[in-house]
C-alpha cells in the first residue's frame, strides 16, 4: 500500500502508483532538462499533442522552449546499440492542458521502449498501457488499433494521396458518409469502399472484430499479428481490450500498433501511444520505438475520482490541549486522511468527529 496515498493530490498518487509498476517490470528512470531548442519541436510539431509552445531567448541568443513533451527528448538524447533501453519518465511538461485550455505545468508520466523491440516488447508495452490504466480505475478500456492494415487497405484502393489523407481524418471521426463520399468522387471500386467502410463501421471486442477484418481484401499478415496480440493479452488477464480503427496517431511517424485509453468519467483518452520507428528514422535514429504517456492533467475532469476532500474532520476547542489534537490527528489519520479545525469547514469529509469523541474511543 501507498504510505503516503492520505496526502498526495490525485495527480501525485496516479505517478507513485506508475512509478512502481513501471520499475517493477525493469524499466529505469530517465531524467532530462526542463528545456529543449524550439527547432526540435517547430520540425516535428505534427508528433506532439499541442502545437502550443511556449519559448523564451537563451543568454547566447538561442530560442529556448519549455518542453512541451518528452518523447522527442529522449529520442534526441539517446543513442541506437544493441539490445532495447527502457525507461520511465514522471515530468513536468509545459502546454495547453485539455482540461483547462490554458498554459500549465503539467505533471506527464509515461515510458519508451526503444532498440530491439520485437512481439514481445511490444506486448509488454501494450499490457504496462493496460496496467496503467486499471491503477486508475477499475473501469477502464485499451482500444487498440494497428496502422499497419490501415495502410495496407489505402494503399491499394487507389485513392491519391489527398483521398487517403482525407480517408484517414475521416477514419478517425468515424465519418462513413464522408468517406463514401471520398471514394466516389474518385471512383474507388466497390471492393475497396467496402473495405473502407469496413475499418470505420467495424469497431468493439475483439471476439467479435476480427472475423470480420479477416474478410478485408488486404492486410492479413497485419492483421494476423493484431490477433496474436489481442490472444496473448488475454492469456495474461488483460481482458479490457478492443479493436477501434478510429485511433489513428499521424502516419508520417507512427506505424503497427497505436492504442488509447480510457477511464469512466473523462470523455476523452487519458492514455496514448504506440509504435513510432518512423519518428526514430526521421530523427536519424535506427532503432525501432514504443512507448507512451498517461495524462494526469486530465485527472482534473473526473469527479468521480475523489468523492471526498478529506476523510475525516476534527473538531478541537481553542482551549484543548495541542499535544491531545495532535494525538487524535495521529490516531485518525491512520484510517485516512484528516484535517483539524476549530469551525466546521467547507469542504466535503466523510465524517466529523470531536476531540472528546476520539479520546473516548480508548
Amino acid at each position: 500500500m501507498n504510505p503516503y496515498a492520505n496526502v498526495l493530490n490525485r495527480d501525485e498518487k496516479a505517478a507513485f502508483g506508475l512509478r512502481e509498476l513501471y520499475r517493477s517490470f525493469g524499466y529505469l528512470p530517465y531524467k532530462m532538462s526542463k528545456f529543449e531548442e524550439y527547432d526540435l519541436y517547430v520540425r516535428n510539431k505534427d508528433f506532439l499533442v499541442s502545437d502550443h509552445v511556449i519559448t523564451f531567448t537563451d543568454t547566447n541568443g538561442r530560442l529556448m522552449a519549455l518542453k512541451p513533451d518528452v518523447t522527442l527528448s529522449i529520442i534526441k538524447n539517446g543513442k541506437d546499440g544493441d539490445g532495447v533501453e527502457k525507461v520511465y519518465y514522471n515530468e513536468n511538461v509545459y502546454r495547453i492542458s485539455k482540461g483547462t485550455h490554458s498554459y500549465k505545468e503539467i505533471m506527464q508520466v509515461g515510458l519508451e521502449c526503444i532498440g530491439q523491440v520485437d512481439d514481445f516488447r511490444i506486448l509488454e508495452v501494450v499490457t504496462l498501457a493496460a496496467k496503467s490504466l486499471r491503477q486508475i480505475s477499475d473501469e477502464s478500456v485499451l482500444d487498440i488499433s494497428h496502422l499497419g492494415i490501415v495502410s495496407d487497405v489505402l494503399d491499394k484502393s487507389g485513392l491519391s494521396d489527398d483521398g487517403k489523407k482525407a480517408i484517414l481524418g475521416f477514419l478517425g471521426e468515424k465519418n462513413l458518409h464522408g468517406a463514401l463520399e471520398i471514394c466516389k468522387a474518385e471512383e474507388i471500386a466497390p471492393l475497396w469502399t467496402d473495405a473502407i467502410r469496413t475499418l470505420i463501421t467495424t469497431y468493439g471486442e475483439p471476439q467479435a472484430v476480427l472475423p470480420v477484418l479477416k474478410t478485408l481484401p488486404a492486410g492479413g499478415e497485419n492483421i494476423a499479428r493484431l490477433e496474436a496480440l489481442i490472444s496473448a493479452l488475454d492469456q495474461n488477464g488483460i481482458s479490457d481490450v478492443r479493436i477501434d480503427f478510429s485511433v489513428i496517431n499521424d502516419m508520417r511517424y507512427y506505424n503497427g500498433i497505436v492504442f488509447r485509453g480510457f477511464v469512466k468519467g473523462i470523455p476523452t483518452g487519458i492514455l496514448s501511444g504506440g509504435q513510432y520507428d518512423k519518428m526514430m528514422k526521421k530523427l536519424g535514429r535506427k532503432s525501432r520505438a514504443i512507448g507512451f504517456a498517461v495524462y494526469l492533467d486530465l485527472l482534473e475532469q473526473w469527479n468521480d475520482y475523489d468523492e471526498y476532500d478529506v476523510d475525516t474532520v476534527l473538531l478541537y476547542n481553542e482551549t484543548d490541549a495541542p499535544a491531545d489534537v495532535l494525538s487524535a490527528v495521529s490516531v485518525l489519520s491512520a484510517e485516512g486522511s484528516v484535517t483539524a479545525v476549530t469551525q466546521v469547514p467547507n469542504l466535503k469529509y466523510k465524517t466529523l468527529v470531536t476531540l472528546k469523541e476520539v479520546a473516548n474511543r480508548g
